[in-house]
């Protein structure tokens, strides 16, 4: 397979079989993201992806599922999305599933009709960073669109009948806006609904502009305490019809699991336990991207 530069999936993907289509990321302007640092977004010849998809219909017929690799595949044009969707079809027809990461601008360029498309072409699960539901924070970090347009396209996914999960990080807002950031953020995803909520804990990577603004002393980064605190405020505000929230990504200080509606009170309790020094929090070492 051709891969270039650190290759970057959801742990959801840790047994799909890797097709990077595009390099980098369309947007790349997040102080918080070092995901793809020095790697210029690029489409990847369609000669290149074509040689990966004829090896792994050799070497992969074990896996079922699929992950189309950069930050944004869906940025492609329909048409380049159609050819590679309908030749993993053809070359690999165990696949039961494609996934993708999706930012909010790039699902905007597709029609309601276009998603349906490719739904039925076998992309059944979109990954899409909502981070925060405060547009003070969404503004500051320079995420592309605010909370409202984020949500609309969220509900754009679901209507085309995709999986949706979204990404949420925990400590964007600093200590100073720690709480709103959580409000807002429950908001935003009870209007999204999504299928599963995947939060994060903030890790500062050096060489972003918001690890700069922390050595500057102008952001100041919660202590575990405070984003456990930050994470029930989310939890206690969050509504799903039906859904996953996931709180065990390795940078995170406790690992939550909770399956939404019915196992919402007992995972606030795990929480109050933590809190008040029942359970010890991940030490600072073990933490990882």
């Amino acid at each position: 397979m051709d891969y270039q530069g650190m290759i970057i999936r959801p742990p959801s993907e840790a047994g799909s079989i890797l097709l990077q289509v595009t390099l980098g990321c369309s947007h790349g302007k997040c102080d918080f993201c070092g995901a793809y640092l020095g790697k210029r977004f690029d489409i990847k010849p369609w000669e290149t992806v074509l040689q990966d998809i004829r090896f792994a219909a050799q070497h992969c017929r074990h896996q079922r599922r699929v992950f189309l690799c950069d930050g944004d595949a869906m940025i492609l044009p329909q048409a380049r999305l159609i050819e590679i969707l309908s030749h993993i079809r053809d070359a690999l027809p165990w696949v039961t599933r494609v996934g993708v990461y999706a930012n909010a601008k790039s699902l905007a360029r597709k029609s309601d009709a276009e998603l349906r498309e490719l739904r039925n072409l076998g992309l059944g699960i979109v990954y899409m960073g909502l981070e925060s539901g405060d547009d003070r924070i969404l503004e500051s970090m320079h995420k592309n669109g605010d909370s409202a347009f984020i949500i609309a396209q969220g509900r754009r996914v679901r209507a085309a009948q995709m999986t949706l999960n979204v990404t949420v990080i925990n400590g964007l807002g600093g200590v100073e806006r720690s709480m709103d950031h959580a409000r807002e953020t429950a908001r935003a995803l009870s209007a999204m609904d999504p299928n599963q909520v995947g939060a994060l804990s903030l890790m500062l990577v050096p060489g972003t502009p918001l690890h700069d603004r922390w050595e500057r002393g102008e952001f100041h980064l919660p202590d575990g305490v405070g984003m456990l605190r930050e994470i029930r405020e989310m939890l206690f505000g969050l509504t799903l019809s039906r859904g996953l929230f996931l709180a065990n990504h390795a940078s995170n200080y406790m690992p939550l699991k909770v399956r939404l509606p019915s196992g919402k009170q007992a995972a606030l309790d795990r929480l109050d336990e933590a809190l008040s020094g029942t359970i010890p929090l991940t030490p600072e070492s073990d933490r990882r991207l």
